[in-house]
């Protein structure tokens, strides 16, 4: 099975070939997607998904992840992505600054469409905004972390097992197994 994972991110796309790997050969295409808001990461990433399969025409893969903040009443939410294009991880920390309440959640949908079937799966993480730690991952990575460690502290094995993205893409995978399994039957 061939899915193209439609995304700007080849960090993304990397990490979804590694856990899709025996299952689905992933390909990865950067495409100007128009940005959805809703307040659900689940609905933006299926938007996603219907659109790039309407220009592709082949099975694709959209994700779309939120990060959310208790102590900034849930911002940047779903336009993290914006947030840290805009003012970055420095920019979350000022916001935080002041505030003793530090945690937050990733949340990512990943949604499959093939022009029959649609799957949205979703995967989460709790953990806190810390101050800038480790040099690998991208994005929120160095100032969110998990047990002691932030994203960027992890190899891209660890996080491939704990992150967000990665709980979400292996739901995905079982999903995909089981609808494989179906049409063999």
């Amino acid at each position: 099975m061939r899915i193209t994972f439609v995304t700007s991110n080849e960090h993304k796309a990397r990490e979804a070939a590694g856990i899709l790997a025996g299952l689905a050969e992933i390909e990865h295409v950067s495409m100007d997607i128009p940005e959805l808001r809703y307040d659900s990461i689940a609905e933006i990433a299926a938007g996603k998904a219907a659109y790039a399969f309407s220009v592709l025409k082949r099975p694709v893969i959209t994700d779309d992840t939120g990060l959310f903040i208790p102590a900034l009443n849930g911002f940047p939410g779903t336009c993290a992505a914006y947030v840290q294009k805009t003012i970055g991880n420095a920019g979350i920390l000022t916001l935080m600054a002041g505030f003793a309440n530090r945690s937050a959640t990733f949340e990512t949908g990943i949604a499959y469409y093939d022009g029959v079937r649609q799957k949205v799966c979703t995967g989460t993480i709790d953990g806190k905004i810390v101050v800038p730690r480790g040099c690998s991952g991208f994005g929120y990575d160095p100032v969110f972390e998990v047990d002691g460690v932030t994203l960027a502290e992890m190899t891209e094995e660890e996080k491939n097992r704990i992150s967000h993205r990665a709980i979400g893409l292996h739901a995905l995978r079982d999903w995909l197994a089981e609808e494989l399994r179906r049409d063999q039957a």
